[in-house]
């Protein structure tokens, strides 16, 4: 069956549920990176991406209950609860201008307490701060519950949000989209089809958007399949994606605290079905936060492409229980990508290529270099 799938790859042709289906079933989970490699390098070849970015999450309150969830407070006041004064987050970029980021990433709770203004406010605030930084800020589930809040449409809040400085969206929120495991998980906020018309929306406003899929919890290898194709459908429709990121479950601290988290191999076989089923979706993230620094290496040769940026004050995933650093500067980046063999290259946003960085050297070279400064090191040491 695999043969008749690779066959498929090497042509190029489009790849069907039941293939996806058996890529996640297939033992061997080297032999399915290794198509999804081929796709990656004939798309991208040794390139592999990142930019300065930061997050910053300016509350936590959220009137959403969902299971997987160990980042969101139910009510103000609450023990763990915060919201930032806009001033509070300006702040966080002012602090970072002697290395800016090139983007800034926000992802709240849905607080049913803050006006709108609040949202336009801080986003104006950051471009007044820094112009030219691109602001990807609010999950589409953010949009759909801003226009139900607010007595707003979807067009209508993406709107204005962009006038106040909006560029584009992340793809947080996305989860599952089967119906069945969704409300399970996330029975109060956007359906997969709310989600999916945010970005439709957005796309028809020339803002391009992300997507994710939350996986190892209690869905199936077919409900992944049903997501990625939902995801593909939508980009023959509108061409707005610009990366898919699979995000890896974590247990710590919330209501799914007794499910094992995804194994690496787990982590590794679904960026390299991902990356074989969504053959128009341009860039995959092996997003370092949520399967570790370690683990993303490998996924560069899984499929993957890009591995998301510095972050800095990630905080949703780290209550979770996440064993990743909270920020990885650029340096330590570009080195990741060097030692996985990959080329580094620093972007923006959209793909704009800021710097090339060089190749490393081999492995064993590099690592006689470290022990010679290692060893110079422990001369001077009393």
């Amino acid at each position: 069956m695999l043969e008749a799938i690779r066959s498929k790859v090497e042509r190029g042709e489009r790849l069907s549920f039941d293939d996806g289906v058996v890529l996640f079933r297939h033992p061997d989970v080297v032999e399915v990176g290794q198509l999804a490699n081929l796709v990656r390098e004939r798309l991208h070849g040794d390139r592999t991406y990142f930019n300065r970015n930061m997050r910053i999450e300016t509350t936590n309150v959220c009137v959403a209950s969902c299971l997987f969830c160990s980042f969101a407070k139910l009510e103000e006041g609450a023990p763990g609860a915060r919201t930032m004064r806009v001033e509070e987050a300006w702040r966080e970029l002012e602090a970072r201008l002697d290395d800016p980021p090139s983007e800034i990433h926000v992802v709240n709770g849905l607080h049913p307490g803050l006006p709108f203004s609040y949202y336009e406010e801080l986003l104006t605030g950051f471009k007044r701060i820094k112009p030219d930084v691109h602001l990807k800020c609010f999950t589409a589930v953010e949009i759909h519950f801003f226009a139900a809040h607010y007595g707003m449409t979807h067009r209508e809040v993406l709107e204005r949000l962009r006038r106040a400085g909006l560029d584009s969206l992340p793809g947080g929120g996305a989860e599952i989209f089967d119906p069945e495991v969704r409300t399970r998980i996330s029975h109060d906020k956007a359906t997969a089809d709310e989600y999916l018309e945010v970005h439709r929306v957005a796309h028809g406003l020339g803002m391009p958007t992300n997507a994710t899929m939350l996986y190892g919890h209690i869905e199936t290898f077919e409900h992944r399949v049903d997501h990625l194709l939902r995801l593909r459908a939508l980009q023959d429709e509108t061409r707005g994606l610009q990366a898919f990121i699979p995000l890896a479950f974590h247990p710590d601290g919330n209501g799914m605290r007794s499910l094992p988290a995804p194994t690496a191999v787990d982590s590794l076989r679904t960026v390299a079905v991902s990356r074989l089923l969504l053959d128009n979706v341009p860039h995959l993230k092996a997003y370092w936060v949520s399967m570790t620094p370690e683990v993303a290496q490998i996924a560069l040769r899984f499929g993957a492409d890009d591995v998301d940026g510095t972050i800095v004050h990630e905080t949703i995933y780290r209550a979770a229980g996440s064993r990743a650093p909270g920020a990885l500067t650029a340096a330590q980046l570009v080195r990741l990508i060097q030692e996985a063999g990959r080329l580094p290259v620093e972007r923006d946003t959209l793909y704009h290529v800021v710097r090339e960085h060089p190749r490393a050297a081999l492995p064993e070279a590099a690592l006689k270099v470290r022990e010679r400064k290692a060893a110079k090191h422990l001369e001077v040491l009393p």
